[in-house]
């Protein structure tokens, strides 16, 4: 398990036939070996987990990711503001991978997931595995 910033963009829909590097989160949160959310380690350090959408030239939203139940997850952008992700613990959170978030008036919106950075300095991106720089 290792905490890790995920880069999510905007995939390609009716607005954005190309998809849209300027519109999506960055997530920090822990996955395990296989790519996918770590619950016990989400829940031994919730606070460390965050999201930032950042959405064309509108000012970054900062928030954090919240376990609901079981599948159930959001991102929290405060009392009024919360965005539901279904069935998040079941993604794997993998350059190239899709994943639906639904947005504060009911439409979905699918997502790709463009790189993983690991505490440990591997950057993953969708066109290849890299170490970082140091």
């Amino acid at each position: 398990m290792t905490w890790c910033t995920i880069r999510m963009e905007l995939a390609r829909n009716r607005d954005f036939p190309e998809g849209s590097p300027r519109h999506g989160y960055l997530l920090h949160a822990p996955l395990d070996r296989n790519g996918r959310l770590d619950l016990g380690e989400f829940e031994a350090g919730r606070n460390r987990a965050s999201v930032e959408e950042f959405w064309g030239d509108a000012d970054p939203k900062r928030g954090r990711l919240v376990h609901r139940s079981r599948n159930l997850w959001s991102f929290s952008f405060g009392a009024d503001d919360e965005e539901p992700i279904f069935h998040f613990g079941d993604h794997r959170f993998l350059p190239g991978e899709y994943l639906t978030v639904r947005d504060l008036s009911g439409k979905d919106l699918t997502f790709r997931v463009m790189t993983v950075t690991h505490a440990d300095g591997v950057h993953q991106s969708s066109e290849r595995q890299v170490a970082r720089d140091r």
